[in-house]
């Protein structure tokens, strides 16, 4: 090799090592640092990391997750305590979102993830035995009597945690249909409770709950097969949602609105770092994704480097997807 060729190679490296550099300083999020929050629903990780990596990829300094109730969530964003929660649920969300300063604090564009259900369900054998459609039939002291698993006369309802939003639409649903006197909303912890529930199923006592999409519950109790959807005899919510019609366009009516998940971040944040707030408004995950993925977790793999192989599997399996929105955030904050 010649000297002449040798310098050519030393050139070529070095030029290559500036390039290298300027494109790591050209990274939008290089020193910025970047707080996710998570409720305590362990399946949200998954689409929370799935960000997380997003923005890492665009130099921002990523914190580990931390993980408070919904509420608490959109006030630590909206004073800047926190920046991002990659589960906000719209419109079940609705009073949070307000009561935290709405569009002046909050950001919130585009779409994560769409067409999440909600609502109460029950097992197959005993809707069809009983011809049980409607939760209102459940005002009949006889059909409640059928989900009473603590013997005070009552069915009783696997519901929804405090804090979660959903568990004020189910209260106000019994005070609305008139059930309050024949059906016990049960709270707790709703994974050990809908474990409970589950396995009474197994054993072919009838069984009475609420959920929701996306989420493992309907990957192991299978709509149309093992349960079914209760409708509501009319639309009726509360707070920010009054008066919206929650009929579905098939003319089902299962009380809740289908809900739109989304990232919401900090405007001042989302302001000053228009790289990142692209990135929030391009992402998308389908909710059949997220369904896959929480079931993976509920048969097992839910330890977090498992979250974070499937999280890291996925952008392999769309790496084109996922370099897309690197593009569109990086043009954005270019």
């Amino acid at each position: 090799m010649t000297f002449q060729s040798v310098r050519a190679l030393l050139a070529a490296g070095l030029l290559s090592m500036a390039a290298t550099g300027a494109m790591a300083q050209a990274l939008p999020g290089k020193g910025i640092k970047v707080q996710p929050l998570k409720s305590s629903i362990a399946e949200e990780t998954f689409q929370t990391l799935l960000v997380s990596r997003a923005l890492e990829k665009l130099g921002y300094d990523v914190q580990p997750i931390r993980e408070v109730e919904y509420a608490t969530a959109y006030l630590a964003i909206a004073n800047g305590d926190a920046t991002m929660l990659a589960a906000s649920w719209n419109p079940l969300h609705a009073d949070f979102y307000k009561n935290s300063g709405g569009d002046a604090k909050l950001y919130r564009k585009g779409t994560f993830s769409t067409n999440a259900l909600q609502g109460y369900l029950i097992d197959k054998k005993t809707a069809d035995a009983h011809k049980i459609r409607s939760i209102e039939q459940l005002k009949d002291p006889k059909i409640a009597k059928l989900f009473d698993t603590d013997g005070d006369g009552k069915a009783n309802l696997t519901g929804c945690n405090p804090g979660w939003g959903c568990e004020a639409v189910i209260n106000h649903h019994l005070q609305a249909y008139g059930l309050t006197g024949t059906v016990q909303h049960v709270q707790g912890s709703y994974a050990a409770l809908m474990a409970d529930t589950i396995t009474r199923h197994k054993e072919g006592k009838p069984t009475l709950y609420y959920t929701w999409t996306p989420y493992w519950v309907s990957g192991v109790l299978k709509p149309g097969t093992d349960v079914v959807w209760l409708q509501v005899p009319f639309s009726s919510l509360p707070g920010e949602q009054k008066g919206v019609d929650t009929k579905l366009p098939n003319g089902q009516n299962y009380g809740f609105m289908p809900n739109t998940q989304h990232i919401v971040a900090n405007k001042a944040f989302a302001d000053a770092n228009p790289a990142a707030a692209k990135l929030f408004e391009v992402m998308q995950l389908p909710v059949g994704d997220i369904n896959a993925q929480n079931l993976r977790m509920r048969n097992g793999e839910n330890k977090a480097a498992d979250i974070e192989r499937h999280t890291d599997g996925w952008i392999k399996a769309h790496q084109k997807t996922f370099d897309g929105w690197i593009a569109a955030a990086m043009k954005a904050g270019g």
